[in-house]
């Protein structure tokens, strides 16, 4: 008999090896384990295997959902953002409406109102694609800041803010 606290950690384990599944986005956490099945023992490999059923908390990005993130990358044609635990948003420059590069030492956008987007800078965006990305395990996000509150946020006052 094998203890359900082995079974378990080799669950999150195995977990923790995948970035995000297609379809049900990026695993976040294990919130209940509801079953742990009995195990079957494979001869060639002298290994059990069990089936688990639990319930746990994810991440999928949908199109049409506000998000914040942090610009982490500034390019020519737009900025990188991290969001949580997706590392792959992507903001072009064709969806920053009033905003242009401003390429002296640290490249930013700079808008006609003169907010700026930079390194650091938070970003409240709507979502526009996603793309999951099987090689990787993890999905692209197209990003917009066309719209109303969308853009960059005041975060005065909040040390260590953190997506």
């Amino acid at each position: 008999m094998v203890p359900a606290r082995l079974v378990v950690t080799n669950l999150l384990k195995k977990l923790t090896a995948y970035k995000a599944l297609d379809g049900v986005g990026y695993i976040l956490g294990v919130t209940k384990l509801k079953t742990i099945c009995k195990g079957k023992r494979h001869e060639s490999t002298k290994c059990f295997s069990f089936l688990v059923a639990f319930i746990c908390r994810t991440l999928l990005p949908m199109k049409g959902e506000v998000m914040f993130g942090i610009v982490h990358r500034v390019t020519r044609s737009g900025v990188f953002l991290k969001s949580g635990p997706m590392e792959l948003v992507y903001l072009s420059t064709q969806k920053m409406p009033n905003y242009h590069l401003v390429d002296e030492g640290n490249p930013l956008f700079l808008s006609n109102d003169l907010s700026r987007i930079e390194e650091g800078v938070v970003i409240r965006f709507v979502v526009v694609a996603t793309r999951w990305r099987q090689m990787n395990c993890d999905i692209w996000v197209l990003a917009s800041i066309e719209g109303d509150s969308l853009g960059p946020v005041a975060t005065a006052g909040l040390d260590g803010f953190e997506l």
